[in-house]
């Protein structure tokens, strides 16, 4: 039997177009990549299946611990796409401790959906929540990208292999 191995994500910094919102956000909900099927029935099949024939849209938020004005002004203009990225550390642990720490980076596209106004309660701190539309998605997990999908460009990538190349091919483009 092999040996044990716990590996964890705990805390992580965000950026939007490069500046670091240390402490500001306090949870982001990445998006679910989900695959779009439709079904396939014909004559002389037992059954019906399923065929994938793209992803479905993606959507992520962010909850800030106040209201920040640079955020608040992008949020404001849904015509404007940001960059954002998630920086984490992954733990690995086994029986002797903590054995390796490897950078987990998520790389985005989006433009904001939600304009949040946030509450105010006595004693309180505001809390304002930011929804964005993603049209780009790269996650690298110790230098290797596990998986990369850019809606408006045709891309999707599986640790560097390209899943759409010969769609391009055969559409021209």
């Amino acid at each position: 039997m092999g040996q044990l191995t716990v590996k964890r994500i705990t805390n992580a910094n965000a950026y939007i177009d490069g500046v670091s919102y240390l402490g500001k956000v306090e949870e982001a909900k990445l998006p679910d990549v989900v695959a779009t099927l439709s079904e396939h029935k014909a004559l002389g099949m037992v059954g019906k299946i399923e065929l994938p024939n793209g992803i479905d849209k993606m959507e992520m938020s962010m909850k800030w611990n106040s209201l920040y004005g640079e955020v608040l002004e992008k949020a404001a203009n849904p015509f404007k796409a940001v960059q954002i990225q998630l920086r984490s550390s992954q733990e690995t642990f086994t029986n002797q401790g903590r054995t390796e720490e490897v950078p987990v980076a998520v790389f985005l596209t989006g433009t904001f959906k939600k304009f949040p106004l946030g509450g105010f309660k006595q004693h309180d701190n505001v809390e304002a929540e930011t929804t964005l539309a993603i049209t780009y998605i790269r996650l690298v997990v110790n230098g290797v990208d596990i998986v990369e999908i850019d809606v408006l460009s045709n891309i999707y990538k599986v640790k560097g292999v390209d899943l759409l190349a010969q769609y391009r091919a055969n559409i021209g483009g």
